[in-house]
């Protein structure tokens, strides 16, 4: 049978949220007020900064703000205009914000711009208020710490499907008599890094197409609980002088591969020192960490027990697999009791230094190398190369073995951080805003993720471990 599926429009969300406010809004705040002090949590060096003197009297309490902003995320409010209505609308929700009347939109707009780094010190200390709590509800999920990244469309023109579809379109007529062209791909490469309006909207690669997004990086742990956000801006960039310079090529897809792999050990790196208290034993990651380096890091550096990451195919080589002595040295394929030869040590920038082994039945004549293999594996002219390089043991064995029920079992967590990035994009709205600024874009990630610590320091105090992710159905 097949799903019918429809468009939800403006008067539907209005409908879902007002049903939630005025039939189950007096119980849901008091479900709130019973497990949850907004005042506990603010840093007083937010509140010191909200109310020093400006030449006015404040009229509306910064707990009133953010406790609007807060349940704008857990109920899904899409914009702030329709949060304002239900502030007009809701008596119990004026009087749970504190407010005596309806702050303007434009207030809650300056708000996150003024304040986002107050925003994002609160989140961070409500993350750590919950990791005891996120360890007594499952310790071994707790200890698992998944990455990954994604980003926020922001609102300009280069995202217009008319602007990309012009130059395809475009492209294409240009090109209509080479079969060989990809219209796609060189569209990629002719469009802007970066967006005119607003520098901090890069060109991208994300759910499937290439847009102008706002990037950042998430950890989570095995239950899905978010522990950090960091937006990859030219601030992230400066702290980290020795990140190598980004450069687009022709392929989106490898673009955000190297731009994963490239953050993730400063990340990491910086959240487990500012954190030297938490031991995560476990890291789960895609394929964009398939490499030496990395795995070098979080088995040794950075102290994982085991890095979950599956093999990269563009790191695999689709030619018949060498073997390897007792010695540890590369073999012929077709024959495993021959050694290949020694070729020197290969260093290239961005990459670890790598061993360099050639076909054993390989030499130089007239200055020209020659193969003179009877069965070679490769049509190369100087026959079959392969390369050795350090912690290749932990590529092969990061700890737990490749193919094993444990791995796939365990594996299977990484999808919680998949999940939780949905949840804040589509359930918390942070996805499909207008705005192209990327103050405001930061503050309402932060935001999202201080409703992610509240939803968790409720359901814990409750009892109710099933609504540590949402507490939408407490409401409904």
């Amino acid at each position: 049978m097949a799903t019918e599926y429809r468009q939800l429009s403006f008067k539907d969300i209005f409908s879902d949220c007002q049903e939630m406010f005025m039939d189950d809004a007096p119980s849901f705040f008091q479900l709130l007020d019973e497990h949850f002090d907004i005042q506990q949590f603010i840093p007083s060096v937010f509140t010191n900064a909200f109310y020093q003197h400006f030449g006015r009297k404040r009229i509306y309490p910064l707990s009133g703000f953010l406790s609007a902003l807060i349940l704008q995320k857990i109920f899904s409010i899409p914009t702030d205009s329709l949060l304002i209505l239900f502030l007009s609308l809701c008596r119990e929700l004026r009087d749970f914000c504190g407010f005596s009347k309806v702050p303007d939109a434009p207030l809650f707009t300056r708000f996150r711009q003024d304040f986002e780094p107050y925003i994002k010190l609160m989140f961070r200390q409500m993350a750590d208020f919950t990791e005891p709590l996120c360890q007594l509800i499952d310790s071994s999920l707790a200890r698992i710490l998944t990455f990954d990244t994604s980003g926020i469309e922001l609102y300009v023109r280069e995202n217009n499907p008319k602007t990309l579809n012009f130059l395809i379109k475009t492209l294409k007529a240009y090109y209509k008599d080479n079969t060989d062209a990809d219209p796609y791909l060189m569209a990629y490469g002719l469009m802007p890094s970066r967006a005119a309006s607003c520098p901090d909207a890069k060109q991208m690669y994300i759910n499937g197409h290439f847009c102008y997004a706002d990037k950042f990086a998430i950890l989570t742990n095995g239950l899905g609980i978010v522990r950090d956000i960091v937006f990859l801006d030219d601030d992230f960039k400066a702290s980290h002088p020795d990140l190598p310079v980004e450069k687009k090529s022709d392929s989106p897809d490898e673009d955000k591969s190297i731009s994963d792999s490239v953050a993730l050990i400063p990340i990491l790196t910086d959240y487990l020192a500012a954190h030297p208290s938490r031991h995560p034993d476990t890291f789960l990651g895609d394929a964009a960490f398939d490499s030496a380096d990395i795995y070098g890091s979080l088995l040794g550096t950075l102290g994982f027990q085991k890095a979950l990451i599956p093999i990269n195919p563009r790191n695999e080589s689709t030619l018949k697999k060498v073997g390897y002595n007792e010695y540890g040295y590369p073999t012929c394929p077709n024959a495993p009791g021959l050694s290949m030869k020694y070729c020197g040590i290969t260093r290239e920038k961005g990459r670890c230094d790598r061993i360099k082994w050639c076909c054993p039945k390989v030499h130089m004549v007239k200055g020209q190398w020659v193969c003179e293999c009877e069965d070679p594996c490769s049509d190369a002219h100087r026959g079959r190369t392969t390369y050795t390089y350090e912690n290749m043991e932990l590529h092969m064995f990061p700890g737990i073995q490749r193919d094993s029920k444990e791995w796939v079992s365990l594996y299977k967590i990484r999808t919680s951080i998949e999940r939780a990035i949905n949840h804040f994009k589509v359930n918390m709205c942070l996805a499909g805003k207008h705005t192209r600024n990327h103050i405001t874009t930061k503050a309402d990630a932060f935001l999202a993720g201080i409703a992610s610590q509240l939803t968790v320091i409720v359901a814990y105090r409750m009892g109710c471990y099933d609504y540590i992710r949402s507490l939408k159905p407490l409401a409904g």
